[in-house]
C-alpha cells in the first residue's frame, strides 16, 4: 500500500495525532474499542506497521489499552495537558541499527582480532543460554553487537552503536514494543548471530555486512508481528485448555 507522505513528522506521529483528535471530538468513549488495525490502515491510507506504531504511541501515553487478541480500547480521553509527545519507535531504531551496524560489521571484518572473535564465539553460546530462560535478559546480545562496533577501531562508530542500544532501552515506545516481543517469546536468533560471526571470521566485509543486515531485517520483521504472535500463542493455549476440559468431562 502506498502511504501519503506528510510534509513533516513521521507518518505514525501524524496518524497518532489524528487518532487523538478523534478521541477529543467524542467519536470514541472510554471503554470503546478502536477499529481493527486493517480498518485503520484502509481509513487513513497507511500501512499496518504505521498503525501499530501510532497505537503504541497512544498506549505509552496511557490513552489506550491494548488487549491481546482483542484490540485497542480507549482507556482515557486526552485532556488539555496532553501534548502529543513522541519518542523514537522500535521500528525507526532498528532501521537505524540496520544501516549503522551493517557498515560497522563490514569495517570490523578488516580489523577484528583473534581474541575478539573468541569473545564473540563465547557470546553466541551465552545468547543460546539466555534464550533457555523464559525471563532471561538480552545482555549477551547487546555485548555481541558492541564487541563488533569496538572491533572497527573507530570510536565514533562505537559511540553511535552504543547510543542506539541506549535509545532501545530508554525510549518508552521502543521499550514497550521490545517488551511485547519478549513476552511473545521472540528472542535473539542464534543462527543469525552465528552467520555474522562466520563472516567476520572469514574477514569478508561484504558477507559481514550482508549477514548483519539480514539479522536486523529479521529483528524488524519480528517486531512487526510481535503482538500477532502473542495473540496466536494465547489463542492456542486457550484452545488447548478447552480441549483438556472437554476431555475430562467425556472421559
Amino acid at each position: 500500500m502506498t502511504e501519503a507522505h506528510p510534509s513533516h513528522d513521521r507518518l505514525y506521529q501524524d496518524l497518532a495525532r489524528r487518532l487523538m483528535d478523534e478521541l477529543v471530538s467524542g467519536r470514541y468513549a472510554v471503554g470503546d474499542r478502536l477499529p481493527a488495525e486493517r480498518e485503520l490502515s484502509a481509513q487513513f491510507n497507511v500501512s499496518r506497521p504505521t498503525v501499530r506504531e501510532a497505537v503504541i504511541a497512544l498506549e505509552v501515553q496511557g490513552l489506550v489499552e491494548v488487549r491481546v487478541g482483542s484490540g485497542a480500547y480507549v482507556k482515557r480521553l486526552p485532556g488539555k495537558e496532553d501534548i502529543p509527545g513522541f519518542n523514537i519507535s522500535a521500528f525507526e531504531l532498528t532501521e537505524a541499527r540496520l544501516l549503522f551496524e551493517g557498515e560497522a560489521a563490514a569495517l570490523a571484518a578488516t580489523q577484528i582480532t583473534k581474541d575478539e572473535l573468541a569473545e564473540l564465539d563465547g557470546l553466541v553460546r551465552e545468547i543460546e543460554r539466555e534464550n533457555q530462560n523464559p525471563h532471561g535478559s538480552e545482555v549477551a546480545d547487546r555485548a555481541f553487537h558492541l564487541t563488533i562496533a569496538r572491533a572497527t577501531r573507530n570510536s565514533a562508530v562505537l559511540e553511535a552503536v552504543e547510543r542506539l542500544w541506549e535509545l532501545r532501552a530508554i525510549s518508552p515506545e521502543s521499550a514497550l514494543l521490545h517488551e511485547k516481543a519478549r513476552s511473545a517469546n521472540i528472542k535473539p536468533v542464534v543462527e543469525e548471530h552465528t552467520a555474522v560471526l562466520d563472516a567476520l571470521r572469514a574477514r569478508d566485509p561484504a558477507a559481514a555486512r550482508a549477514a548483519m543486515r539480514t539479522h536486523l531485517a529479521a529483528v524488524l520483521d519480528s517486531l512487526l508481528f510481535a503482538t500477532e504472535e502473542k495473540a496466536i500463542q494465547e489463542a492456542r493455549r486457550a484452545s488447548q485448555a478447552r480441549r483438556e476440559r472437554y476431555a475430562r468431562v467425556t472421559s
